[in-house]
């Protein structure tokens, strides 16, 4: 099978090796043992991420950027959910599941989320469907895009974090899906 280049794929999965704080770029180590601290392991994605210390940070930054905006939490992880299913990121679809369950998520909005399909509450809905809008145009959404957006309580500043939260995961679900890392047994279980 060519690329659109017309050069055969590269299997980029087998180049990337797990690597731990011992074998890690110095400047990948704070955050894996941070990660390992928090969550009590170090999820495969993380250690095959960690050989780009500047992607590692740069994620961990802007993630903390995203869950600092006015954005309730939940609906920032629509916004998640919405950019990590678009992308077909199973590790992300699994964490951020699991992140919905603890702040206190039914499962009806996890698997619709999950599913790509409309969410029940319309206050929800609005986010996932500006979220997709901006996707689609790649932020040229149109006016009345924008307004029906507003019409449901959000802002032109939630607008904008809707937009740092598409740029975060895009930049965690494409270098996920380049690594290949696969889905930790911790991560199925929550």
């Amino acid at each position: 099978m060519l690329s659109i280049l017309g050069r055969a794929p590269v299997r980029a999965g087998t180049a990337f090796v797990d690597h731990t704080p011992d074998t890690a770029p110095p400047g990948s180590r704070r955050h894996m043992e941070a990660t390992v601290r928090h969550l009590g392991f170090l999820p495969s994605a993380m250690a095959r991420l960690a050989a780009s210390p500047e992607l590692l940070d740069g994620f961990q930054r802007l993630t903390a950027l995203f869950d600092g905006t006015t954005l309730d939490p939940v609906a920032r992880e629509v916004v998640v959910m919405t950019v990590v299913t678009r992308n077909e990121c199973h590790i992300c679809v699994a964490m951020h599941s699991g992140r919905l369950r603890k702040l206190g998520a039914d499962e009806e909005l996890i698997a619709a989320l999950a599913g790509q399909r409309p969410l029940a509450d319309q206050q929800l809905e609005a986010v996932r469907q500006f979220t997709l809008a901006v996707l689609a145009t790649a932020g040229a959404v149109d006016d009345t895009t924008l307004d029906a957006f507003l019409a449901h309580g959000y802002t032109t500043r939630n607008a904008l974090e809707v937009v740092l939260g598409i740029g975060t995961y895009t930049l965690s679900t494409l270098a996920n899906r380049l690594t290949r890392a696969p889905l930790d047994p911790q991560l199925t279980a929550v």
